[in-house]
């Protein structure tokens, strides 16, 4: 299964989370990303270059706690509540503190 690691020490807002998942979760796509949750969405769902629509992948989130400090709980919420409710494929959180 693909897995895709977010390292929270490669960011410290959410402008630089979104350049994170861009740079992990993307590739090749001729086009910018919106820098926001429904953004956040369409690359979960896949056919950006590195996961196909609906195949199934770990993300495993390294310096979680430094994540949180970062961007705050109810951005840490909203994130993670985007990764836990990703219907089209099955998406596993592992989270590393």
């Amino acid at each position: 299964m693909r897995t895709y690691i977010i390292d929270g020490n490669n960011f410290s807002d959410l402008e630089g989370f979104y350049c994170e998942i861009d740079r992990i979760m993307t590739k090749g796509i001729n086009f910018k990303t919106g820098h926001n949750l429904n953004a956040f969405r369409d690359i979960l769902s896949g056919g950006l270059g590195c996961h196909e629509l609906d195949e199934p992948f770990v993300i495993k989130w390294l310096h979680y706690e430094k994540s949180r400090a970062d961007l705050g709980d109810s951005a840490m919420l909203a994130i993670l509540d985007n990764i836990v409710d990703h219907d089209n494929c099955d998406c596993k959180l592992e989270i590393y503190r």
